[in-house]
Protein backbone atom coordinates (compact mmCIF):
# COMPACT_ATOMS: atom_id res chain seq x y z
CA UNK A 1 0.00 0.00 0.00
CA UNK A 2 2.82 2.37 1.08
CA UNK A 3 4.43 1.47 -2.36
CA UNK A 4 1.48 2.70 -4.39
CA UNK A 5 0.59 6.04 -2.37
CA UNK A 6 4.57 7.02 -3.19
CA UNK A 7 4.16 5.63 -6.80
CA UNK A 8 0.93 8.06 -7.06
CA UNK A 9 2.81 11.02 -5.15
CA UNK A 10 5.16 10.48 -8.05
CA UNK A 11 2.52 10.56 -10.71
CA UNK A 12 1.00 13.47 -9.21
CA UNK A 13 4.02 15.87 -9.07
CA UNK A 14 5.00 14.72 -12.52
CA UNK A 15 1.26 15.53 -13.87
CA UNK A 16 1.89 18.47 -11.63
CA UNK A 17 5.07 19.80 -13.37
CA UNK A 18 4.09 18.89 -16.84
CA UNK A 19 0.71 20.99 -16.66
CA UNK A 20 3.10 24.17 -15.20
CA UNK A 21 5.75 23.82 -17.87
CA UNK A 22 5.47 25.90 -20.73
CA UNK A 23 4.21 25.23 -24.24
CA UNK A 24 5.53 24.69 -27.26
CA UNK A 25 5.27 28.11 -29.46
CA UNK A 26 3.31 27.80 -32.53
CA UNK A 27 5.03 28.53 -35.34
CA UNK A 28 3.00 30.45 -38.72
CA UNK A 29 2.97 27.71 -41.48
CA UNK A 30 5.37 27.97 -43.76
CA UNK A 31 5.29 29.99 -46.85
CA UNK A 32 3.60 28.01 -49.95
CA UNK A 33 5.83 26.27 -51.95
CA UNK A 34 7.05 28.46 -54.73
CA UNK A 35 4.98 28.10 -57.97
CA UNK A 36 6.09 29.55 -61.43
CA UNK A 37 6.73 33.38 -61.40
CA UNK A 38 3.71 35.62 -62.06
CA UNK A 39 4.23 37.69 -65.28
CA UNK A 40 4.76 41.15 -64.69
CA UNK A 41 1.61 43.56 -65.35
CA UNK A 42 2.55 45.96 -68.19
CA UNK A 43 1.18 48.70 -68.94
CA UNK A 44 -0.29 50.12 -72.42
CA UNK A 45 2.57 50.70 -74.76
CA UNK A 46 2.95 54.21 -75.00
CA UNK A 47 1.38 56.24 -77.75
CA UNK A 48 4.35 58.99 -77.82
CA UNK A 49 6.39 56.97 -79.89
CA UNK A 50 9.26 57.77 -77.21
CA UNK A 51 9.14 53.99 -76.04
CA UNK A 52 8.32 54.63 -72.53
CA UNK A 53 6.02 52.79 -70.72
CA UNK A 54 4.85 54.61 -67.94
CA UNK A 55 5.63 51.53 -65.89
CA UNK A 56 7.54 52.60 -62.48
CA UNK A 57 8.18 56.17 -63.82
CA UNK A 58 5.55 58.15 -61.78
CA UNK A 59 5.63 59.21 -58.06
CA UNK A 60 3.00 60.86 -56.20
CA UNK A 61 4.00 64.22 -55.89
CA UNK A 62 4.78 65.11 -52.09
CA UNK A 63 6.06 61.18 -51.43
CA UNK A 64 8.80 60.17 -50.10
CA UNK A 65 9.38 58.30 -53.25
CA UNK A 66 9.19 61.55 -54.78
CA UNK A 67 11.64 63.12 -52.26
CA UNK A 68 14.30 60.44 -53.45
CA UNK A 69 12.98 60.84 -57.19
CA UNK A 70 13.12 64.45 -57.17
CA UNK A 71 16.66 65.17 -55.08
CA UNK A 72 18.37 62.23 -56.58
CA UNK A 73 19.41 60.49 -53.13
CA UNK A 74 18.67 60.83 -49.71
CA UNK A 75 21.96 60.69 -48.91
CA UNK A 76 25.13 62.81 -48.87
CA UNK A 77 29.24 61.58 -48.11
CA UNK A 78 31.51 62.79 -46.68
CA UNK A 79 35.49 62.75 -46.75
CA UNK A 80 37.34 60.86 -43.76
CA UNK A 81 36.81 62.53 -40.48
CA UNK A 82 35.16 65.28 -42.24
CA UNK A 83 31.86 67.08 -41.75
CA UNK A 84 32.42 69.31 -44.29
CA UNK A 85 29.90 69.48 -47.50
CA UNK A 86 31.52 69.40 -50.42
CA UNK A 87 30.17 70.39 -53.38
CA UNK A 88 28.31 67.09 -54.74
CA UNK A 89 26.86 67.09 -50.95
CA UNK A 90 25.86 70.95 -51.79
CA UNK A 91 24.22 69.53 -55.27
CA UNK A 92 22.21 66.76 -53.01
CA UNK A 93 20.81 69.16 -50.37
CA UNK A 94 20.21 72.14 -52.78
CA UNK A 95 17.53 69.89 -54.75
CA UNK A 96 16.60 68.31 -51.24
CA UNK A 97 15.39 72.29 -49.92
CA UNK A 98 13.93 72.53 -53.50
CA UNK A 99 11.92 69.41 -52.82
CA UNK A 100 11.30 70.72 -49.13
CA UNK A 101 10.43 73.91 -50.30
CA UNK A 102 7.70 72.99 -52.61
CA UNK A 103 6.35 70.78 -49.72
CA UNK A 104 6.19 73.17 -46.07
CA UNK A 105 4.50 71.18 -43.90
CA UNK A 106 6.92 67.68 -44.43
CA UNK A 107 9.40 67.34 -41.57
CA UNK A 108 12.36 65.52 -41.54
CA UNK A 109 15.27 63.70 -39.97
CA UNK A 110 18.98 63.99 -40.69
CA UNK A 111 20.78 60.68 -40.14
CA UNK A 112 24.36 61.30 -39.33
CA UNK A 113 26.47 58.14 -39.55
CA UNK A 114 29.88 57.31 -40.05
CA UNK A 115 32.75 54.15 -40.47
CA UNK A 116 33.24 52.09 -38.19
CA UNK A 117 36.69 53.36 -37.29
CA UNK A 118 37.19 55.49 -33.68
CA UNK A 119 35.35 54.71 -30.64
CA UNK A 120 31.66 55.41 -30.42
CA UNK A 121 31.66 58.42 -28.44
CA UNK A 122 33.95 59.89 -30.92
CA UNK A 123 31.66 58.65 -33.78
CA UNK A 124 28.49 59.65 -31.82
CA UNK A 125 29.91 62.95 -32.22
CA UNK A 126 31.31 63.10 -35.66
CA UNK A 127 28.14 61.40 -36.68
CA UNK A 128 26.01 64.17 -35.41
CA UNK A 129 28.35 67.14 -36.50
CA UNK A 130 27.54 65.66 -40.02
CA UNK A 131 23.95 65.40 -39.26
CA UNK A 132 24.34 69.19 -38.04
CA UNK A 133 25.87 70.55 -41.21
CA UNK A 134 23.04 68.96 -43.30
CA UNK A 135 20.59 70.89 -41.83
CA UNK A 136 22.54 73.64 -41.57
CA UNK A 137 22.81 73.60 -45.45
CA UNK A 138 19.48 73.13 -45.54
CA UNK A 139 18.61 75.90 -43.17
CA UNK A 140 20.80 78.46 -45.23
CA UNK A 141 18.46 77.39 -48.10
CA UNK A 142 15.26 78.75 -47.06
CA UNK A 143 14.21 75.17 -45.11
CA UNK A 144 12.81 76.18 -41.46
CA UNK A 145 15.26 74.33 -39.44
CA UNK A 146 12.31 73.68 -36.96
CA UNK A 147 11.57 71.24 -39.55
CA UNK A 148 14.52 69.06 -39.37
CA UNK A 149 15.34 66.98 -37.02
CA UNK A 150 18.80 65.53 -36.05
CA UNK A 151 20.27 61.96 -35.04
CA UNK A 152 23.58 60.60 -34.73
CA UNK A 153 24.10 56.63 -34.88
CA UNK A 154 28.05 56.66 -35.35
CA UNK A 155 28.81 53.65 -36.44
CA UNK A 156 26.05 51.39 -35.67
CA UNK A 157 23.83 51.51 -38.34
CA UNK A 158 26.52 50.97 -41.61
CA UNK A 159 25.34 50.53 -45.11
CA UNK A 160 28.58 48.57 -46.11
CA UNK A 161 29.67 45.71 -45.10
CA UNK A 162 33.71 45.73 -44.95
CA UNK A 163 37.00 47.26 -43.38
CA UNK A 164 37.85 48.31 -47.11
CA UNK A 165 37.99 52.27 -47.99
CA UNK A 166 34.96 51.51 -50.55
CA UNK A 167 32.95 50.55 -47.46
CA UNK A 168 34.13 52.88 -45.52
CA UNK A 169 33.05 55.58 -48.08
CA UNK A 170 29.68 54.68 -47.85
CA UNK A 171 29.23 54.96 -44.32
CA UNK A 172 30.57 57.86 -43.70
CA UNK A 173 27.19 60.16 -44.58
CA UNK A 174 24.27 62.27 -43.62
CA UNK A 175 20.79 60.83 -44.41
CA UNK A 176 17.84 62.93 -45.10
CA UNK A 177 14.78 61.19 -43.71
CA UNK A 178 10.86 62.07 -44.74
CA UNK A 179 9.19 61.80 -41.35
CA UNK A 180 5.82 63.36 -41.42
CA UNK A 181 3.65 65.55 -43.64
CA UNK A 182 4.64 63.07 -46.86
CA UNK A 183 1.64 61.16 -48.62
Amino acid sequence: MLHRASTLAIVAVLVGTAACSTKKKVLPPPPPPATAPMAPTMAPPSTSGSGDTGVGTTNLPGSIADFKATSGSDTVLFAYDSYDVDDTAKAVLGKQAEWLARYPSVKVTVEGHTDERGTREYNLALGDRRASAAKNFLAAQGVNSSRIATISYGKERPVADGTDEAAYAQNRRAVTVVVSGAR
